[in-house]
């Protein structure tokens, strides 16, 4: 695999404590890659800016893990590895400030899933939380909008449940490995989800869920939605550190008004106060989505190359039928890849086959195409 050696420094390095977005960011700077950063003296890492006690992190790390069986576990675990390097990485994500440079994950982010809404909120929910909870969770679903939350018990758990329900995808973030499920009874749905979107994680695997890293992890939360939702929270919940980052990276905060008597409604309540909008229909939320754009940008996202796999098939497709033997020549792609590709574009209405495995480019779409490539 092309770049193995610095991806494995990539998530060498997630296994130091202290070193994060602005470090990583430092060595890169310093070193070219993390590869080299990883081969780099203790003089050679101070000279870059990182601190004697997390060079000393660092060389504890060093002698105690093994990369390439790291490695290993990760690809026998299933977990997806991605680098602010690759083209995968979340666009939204990737905006904010100290983006997570490593997420480990279990199922797959899609292109689908830049249109999303959060929904978090406390542990100990009510029965009016969880009816508004388990309404808006459908209601996103139903409309094409990924669910994200942090697979906590109450709200979370009801947002995750009702958007798989209703056939929608989901996403939930951790803090901790994502072979470290927590809460342990969630563990079933966290391999539901994983089927219907992903579980994602920037702490490596086999990382604890201890209380210090959940704090961290909900920038990750806000950072993935366009909309931030809190149905209910106490005056000290996590709920509102996500609202914090959300506020902080410009996405619009929903909070669910409730009782002044009831500890639940505390922390949303004096969200409201601060400037958060009162979610007094689950249909706001669509409203600040603008709904009808969201169909837009999917029919839009649909029509044009999913990926650079999709974008060789394109250059070499043209209206005479092309033999599949001849597409495989033409574009270096394998045949594995080549007829999974082909399927998908077909479905997408982007190619057709004419009989023979012999296949052609949709003369409107090789227009469209063209005109985007000229944007």
């Amino acid at each position: 695999m092309p770049g193995m050696d610095d991806r494995l420094c990539w998530i060498g390095f997630t296994y130091v404590k202290g070193v994060g977005a602005v470090r990583f960011q430092s060595l890169l700077n310093a070193f070219g890659s993390m590869e080299k950063a990883w081969e780099a003296s203790d003089s050679q890492l101070l000279e870059a800016g990182i601190n004697q006690r997390i060079v000393e992190n660092f060389q504890q790390v060093k002698k105690q893990i093994d990369l390439p069986k790291i490695w290993n576990n990760i690809e026998k675990a299933g977990i997806r590895v991605l680098t602010w390097n690759d083209e995968e990485y979340p666009r939204r994500l990737k905006e904010i400030d100290q983006p997570p440079p490593v997420l480990y994950i279990l199922g797959e982010l899609t292109v689908q899933d830049e249109w999303a809404a959060s929904i978090v909120g406390t542990r100990r929910m009510t029965g009016y939380g969880r009816q508004v909870t388990e309404e808006l969770a459908a209601l996103l679903a139903n409309h094409g909008v990924t669910v994200i939350s942090g697979l906590a018990r109450g709200v979370d758990a009801s947002a995750h449940q009702a958007a798989l329900k209703n056939g929608g995808r989901t996403v939930a973030v951790l803090g901790s490995g994502v072979d470290r499920i927590y809460p342990p009874e969630h563990r079933k749905l966290a391999e539901d989800i994983a089927q219907n979107g992903a579980v994602i994680s920037d702490y490596p695997p086999g990382t604890p869920p201890e209380s210090n890293n959940f704090p961290p992890r909900n920038r990750i939360i806000s950072g993935l939605s366009r909309v931030v939702v809190v149905i209910e929270a106490g005056i000290t919940s996590g709920a509102l550190i996500t609202s914090t980052f959300a506020a902080d990276q410009g996405r619009d905060v929903f909070a669910l008004p409730g009782s002044i008597y009831a500890n639940q409604s505390k922390g949303t309540n004096k969200l409201i106060q601060q400037g958060a909008r009162p979610l007094l229909d689950v249909s706001d939320v669509l409203d600040s989505l603008n709904i009808e754009q969201v169909q837009e940008y999917r029919q839009a996202r649909l029509d044009l190359p999913a990926d650079q796999t999709e974008q060789q098939l394109i250059d070499v497709l043209g209206y005479e039928p092309m033999n599949i033997n001849d597409l495989g020549n033409s574009s270096g792609l394998g045949m594995d890849t080549l007829t999974a590709t082909l399927t998908m574009m077909e479905l997408k209405g982007m190619v057709r086959q004419v009989g023979g495995m012999n296949y052609v480019l949709v003369k409107e779409k090789r227009i469209q195409y063209q005109v985007n490539s000229h944007d």
